[in-house]
């Protein structure tokens, strides 16, 4: 039987790094079948790090694109797709929609229909997820979480967020059936109820 994939979206400092320690631990998500955690942009991956030097560095929007459209192809045929085929429930920390938000933000002055234009270039080829849980935050409470970390990168600050946040939403009103918005601020303990149940209703 094939697995799921089930992946977790949000901008920074949404809590989705919190939700999926929790879930780790999660005795009634642990008895649902084996589960294998995993993220985007990988990490210690060839394509992975050419990601992570790229958000360090002043690169051009189309050539970061593509860089993380060769990560996420990597993480497909090496990670996604055999956990899959082994029956397994994939959990992402991000995925092909973060890139259609983040990069179809970084691109919308670069390009006319920035979002639908990285959106298309997944189709065909990519593992649609089964389902998709948003960690809705305003802009503002996102930056605030994330201060102390230390210096921003171009992808913590709140006019790019907000144009983030919007292509999340436009991208869950386009699948409804696909999508969970759920609310950043509410405690850590009633998302994962939320989760737990949604999850145990695909299987």
């Amino acid at each position: 039987m094939l697995g799921k994939l089930i992946t977790f979206e949000g901008i920074d400092g949404s809590g989705k790094s919190t939700m999926l320690a929790l879930l780790r631990e999660n005795a009634g998500l642990k008895n649902l079948g084996e589960i294998a955690f995993t993220r985007e942009p990988t990490q210690n991956t060839l394509t992975g790090k050419a990601v992570y030097a790229a958000i360090e560095c002043d690169v051009d929007p189309m050539a970061e694109l593509f860089l993380f459209m060769a990560d996420h192809a990597a993480h497909v045929a090496e990670t996604v797709r055999p956990n899959i085929a082994a029956g397994k429930i994939v959990i992402s920390d991000r995925y092909s929609d973060s890139r259609c938000a983040y990069q179809g933000a970084t691109l919308d002055k670069t390009i006319p229909n920035a979002l639908s234009f990285v959106k298309n270039l997944h189709a065909g080829w990519t593992i649609v997820p089964d389902l998709t849980f948003i960690f809705d935050l305003a802009p503002k409470d996102s930056v605030e979480r994330v201060k102390n970390r230390g210096e921003k990168t171009k992808f913590e600050k709140i006019e790019f967020l907000t144009r983030v946040r919007e292509n999340f939403m436009t991208l869950a009103k386009a699948e409804p059936e696909r999508f969970v918005i759920l609310d950043a601020k509410l405690p850590p303990a009633e998302n994962e109820k939320i989760i737990v149940e949604k999850i145990k209703s695909i299987l």
